[in-house]
């Protein structure tokens, strides 16, 4: 059967824009992708090289970069890789250039506007239909063609047809599930979760008291997003157990590691690294509005990993704290 070549921008040329823009084009597709940073678009369009994320990599020559946001005119599917503090800006302030029949697939992981997910405040703002792809994902790998999984969810099925097709010849496998809430809730959770993992972790050796502090953050994660309106059937998707178990367990990721640096001593509550500022406002975002007065003693792990962003903490005691707690 052959595929119908979409029109497809990307919106961000950072490792994950890249990755997915590049997989798509070496399967034939022509992908447009907007960067803001000026001196990416000659390296990519005439070296095909990203210098900022893949020195190494020769990228696709149907991967084409641009900083004019006027071609996102002519866009069939918008893909959205860029952070998630500036996501629902950027559709708004360029909404004039997204057509009413483009597909709207948000890549980013965070809030949008307020307590609420991107997707939401999208769905809002624009009757454009909103879709998100997540999943256990490092961009490097994307890029080596490693077989890699994501979940797409949509409330239609159609969408997940369209995309499934044009991700048909990638190295980038998808499963299906129409709970776009669950799904944004847990790509915010598991990286709240990550950094508890790695507090853990830097302090203690031990297999046994990892996998229980996994097993019970995943059981916080669970009644979280159960608690925010997702479905319980979302933990079990990509973008569910193995998204955490990537991000909690795996050292190339960015919140691990910053859980593992907060377990060693090297943090303080006023560093404004993007990562700590992320994990900052998510957890004062769950547990100020999405989670009500005397949750506290039902989800410690959250509000223990609250009390070390917001005083100053001896973290040789969080995790006798949490154990106490979770009894």
């Amino acid at each position: 059967m052959t595929i119908k070549k979409r029109t497809i921008f990307i919106a961000g040329a950072g490792s994950i824009g890249t990755a997915i823009g590049n997989s798509l084009a070496l399967a034939g597709h022509k992908i447009t992708m907007h960067t803001i940073e000026d001196y990416l678009v000659e390296p990519i369009n005439e070296k095909h090289v990203n210098p900022d994320h893949f020195p190494n990599a020769k990228l696709s020559e149907n991967l084409i970069a641009t900083n004019d946001i006027k071609a996102l005119q002519s866009a069939d599917i918008l893909f959205l890789a860029i952070p998630s503090i500036i996501t629902v800006d950027f559709v708004l302030q360029n909404k004039e250039f997204i057509g009413d029949h483009v597909l709207l697939v948000n890549l980013a992981k965070g809030f949008g506007c307020g307590k609420m997910t991107i997707t939401s405040c999208l769905e809002k703002m624009l009757d454009n239909p909103v879709c998100t792809m997540k999943g256990p994902t490092f961009a490097r790998e994307i890029i080596n063609g490693s077989p890699t999984a994501m979940t797409f969810a949509s409330t239609d099925e159609k969408h997940f047809e369209l995309i499934r097709d044009i991700f048909s010849d990638t190295s980038i496998f998808l499963d299906f599930t129409t709970d776009v809430e669950g799904v944004e809730y847990l790509s915010i959770l598991k990286n709240i979760y990550a950094i508890i993992l790695g507090i853990v972790d830097a302090n203690f050796d031990s297999p046994n008291l990892r996998f229980l502090i996994l097993t019970k953050a995943f059981d916080e994660m669970r009644r979280i997003m159960l608690k925010a309106g997702g479905k319980e059937a979302s933990m079990f998707h990509y973008s569910g157990y193995g998204d955490f178990g990537l991000t909690a367990l795996n050292d190339l990721s960015r919140n691990r590691t910053l859980g593992l640096l907060i377990g060693k001593g090297f943090f303080t509550k006023d560093i404004s690294d993007k990562v700590v500022l992320e994990g900052k406002l998510a957890v004062s975002t769950f547990c100020e509005h999405i989670l009500g007065d005397g949750d506290e003693k039902n989800y410690p792990l959250l509000y223990e990993l609250q009390k070390i962003f917001l005083n100053n903490y001896d973290i040789s005691s969080f995790v006798g704290n949490i154990l106490k707690l979770a009894r």
